[in-house]
């Protein structure tokens, strides 16, 4: 059971996590929906976009309205990256989803679903929800400073409850009734939360690695003598024994060969198959001039050629698909 976050633990939580900017909207802390339903076990933390944008947003999204009574989120993220903290406890911003989304967060697995038609899960009583100020547009962007909060508040969601990435969802990942919701590639999101959860929550990504420090009195290393090989030394790699082991063609009881024993080896099949080679292409001239001397409409020279290429084209697909 994950018991949900009380107000301090989630300012110190996102304090901890580099998120400074917070505006802790009046009456935030016991502002909720916790008499239409539960939160008491939650499992996941879902990212949203607001589909509109505009100043007034901050208290919608405490508020709501009279189809969906606020709060409407847990959070709400500005486009300049200022967080606003607008409910605890149970909040209308999830709905109901899909039973194998829902599995997917709760297990943590890497791979998240399309969601399923049917929604029998309590969206709103298992899983936090941030709201992000973007208006839903395909060319609406999203700016570094909003990105980087949105990635650093699910993350302290995820680190106080000992989760990994895969418990950050999308609602378009919960639920077919919001497909582009929102506009974010989730694997690359989920990617960027699993970066800062490897490392402690007060780890900032644009910070640099410090110089290292250059020892007082470095040691300098000796330096090294080329030794040419001699030609005894050539000789012994080439007829040493015991170290290349032998093909599967060779002899029982043959296990290792000298490197000289393969060169000879493949000189030879090389040999054999030029051989057939030759011989092939004989046969096939022969044939066609014993083709030619039946039917005087048939070209030798064009025939061999056209058999040529046919099996050059054999050769190159074998090699394409080997």
């Amino acid at each position: 059971m994950a018991r949900p976050m009380t107000p301090d633990q989630w300012l110190k939580a996102l304090r901890a996590e580099g998120v400074t900017d917070i505006v802790e909207m009046p009456g935030w802390r016991t502002n909720n929906r916790n008499h239409k339903g539960p939160f008491s076990d939650v499992h996941a933390t879902m990212i949203h976009h607001t589909a509109g944008e505009g100043t007034g947003l901050p208290s919608y999204c405490f508020n709501g309205n009279a189809a969906l009574p606020g709060p409407i989120c847990h959070d709400f993220l500005a486009r300049s990256g200022r967080l606003y903290l607008v409910g605890n406890g149970r909040a209308n911003h999830a709905g109901t989803v899909a039973r194998n989304a829902y599995d997917a967060v709760r297990n943590e697995r890497s791979h998240h679903p399309a969601p399923d038609a049917a929604e029998p899960v309590d969206g709103n009583a298992v899983s936090y929800g941030l709201e992000c100020e973007n208006n839903g547009q395909p060319s609406r962007t999203w700016p570094a400073k909003q990105y980087d909060v949105a990635v650093r508040v699910q993350a302290a969601r995820c680190r106080f409850h000992g989760w990994s990435a895969d418990s950050v969802w999308a609602h378009k990942e919960a639920t077919r009734r919001k497909p582009v919701d929102p506009r974010l590639p989730m694997d690359q999101f989920r990617r960027d939360v699993a970066e800062r959860l490897a490392h402690p929550a007060s780890w900032d990504p644009n910070d640099k690695p410090s110089k290292p420090t250059t020892p007082s009195n470095p040691t300098t290393p000796p330096k090294e003598t080329d030794v040419p090989l001699s030609n005894d030394d050539v000789k012994k790699i080439w007829t040493t024994d015991g170290v290349l082991k032998a093909p599967s063609t060779a002899a029982k009881g043959n296990t290792h060969w000298t490197a000289d024993s393969y060169v000879r080896d493949i000189h030879a099949r090389l040999r054999a198959v030029q051989g057939t080679l030759d011989a092939t292409n004989a046969t096939i001239r022969a044939m066609a001039e014993a083709l030619a001397a039946r039917d005087a409409a048939v070209d030798v020279d064009a025939l061999v050629a056209r058999i040529e290429t046919a099996i050059k084209g054999i050769s190159v697909r074998l090699e394409t698909e080997s």
